[in-house]
């Protein structure tokens, strides 16, 4: 069972330049995916069996804090930040970044803005049949396409669980040299099908309830039964 008093999080935003090239996997947690992972052992087995797990949620932060957890992040990593960060470095040197997931329409926007934002990188998509499991023919093709462009930065949004289940069960598949993240919602901020919070509420931790308020009958039970959850499972930990 996940616990955040053993889990290893990135501490900061300053760390992400210290994660050494390579093939890296690069997952987030959150309150709701905490939550997922105390009852999915795949799910766990996944954020465990990554790389580097980075802390996309104050409440992560501020629990490890509370519980004295081996690792007590200083602030939130959004999946955004990680996003910027590595699509940024990727620009200055010039290369391919892959995207894995989401549909046609929103990938298409990906690569168009992906062309302004980013002049010196080569924009490769695969969009994945949606279903909530693949066949194994599905996920034979993922990898081909992953494998044929031969990313130097891959990126999979298909929502959590899924994405990181998928992730690190073909993780021996996909023959790459290069750091993948696991990022669900970057794919739509980015390609601007959803909106962020205003900066305020990002810097504050409320992009939550920013979320909430734009799409109350599909995040209420995330996050009005997700947060409760949390706390108390935070609760359990110290008992533990």
């Amino acid at each position: 069972m996940i616990s955040l008093r053993s889990l290893n999080i990135l501490p900061g935003k300053e760390s992400l330049s210290r994660i050494p090239e390579g093939k890296v996997l690069i997952n987030t947690i959150n309150a709701h995916s905490y939550n997922i992972a105390r009852k999915d052992l795949a799910f766990s087995d996944a954020l465990h069996g990554g790389d580097y797990l980075i802390p996309d949620g104050m409440s992560i932060v501020i629990a490890c804090r509370l519980l004295k957890a081996a690792s007590r992040p200083k602030e939130r990593i959004a999946g955004w930040d990680l996003f910027v960060f590595e699509m940024e470095r990727l620009n200055e040197r010039g290369g391919v970044c892959f995207f894995l997931g989401s549909g046609d329409a929103v990938l298409e926007k990906i690569h168009k803005r992906c062309a302004v934002d980013y002049p010196n990188i080569v924009v490769k998509s695969y969009s994945p049949p949606y279903k909530s499991e693949f066949s194994p023919e599905d996920s034979e093709s993922m990898v081909k396409a992953v494998n044929a462009a031969s990313p130097d930065l891959l990126w999979i949004g298909m929502t959590a669980p899924k994405q990181e289940k998928w992730t690190f069960s073909h993780w021996k598949e996909l023959d790459i040299h290069c750091h993948c993240g696991t990022i669900g919602a970057v794919f739509d901020f980015y390609a601007g099908t959803v909106s962020r919070a205003p900066l305020w509420m990002q810097k504050s931790g409320l992009e939550w309830l920013y979320r909430l308020m734009k799409e109350p009958r599909r995040m209420w039970r995330r996050y009005v039964i997700g947060n409760t959850k949390f706390m108390l499972n935070c609760i359990g930990e110290i008992f533990r």
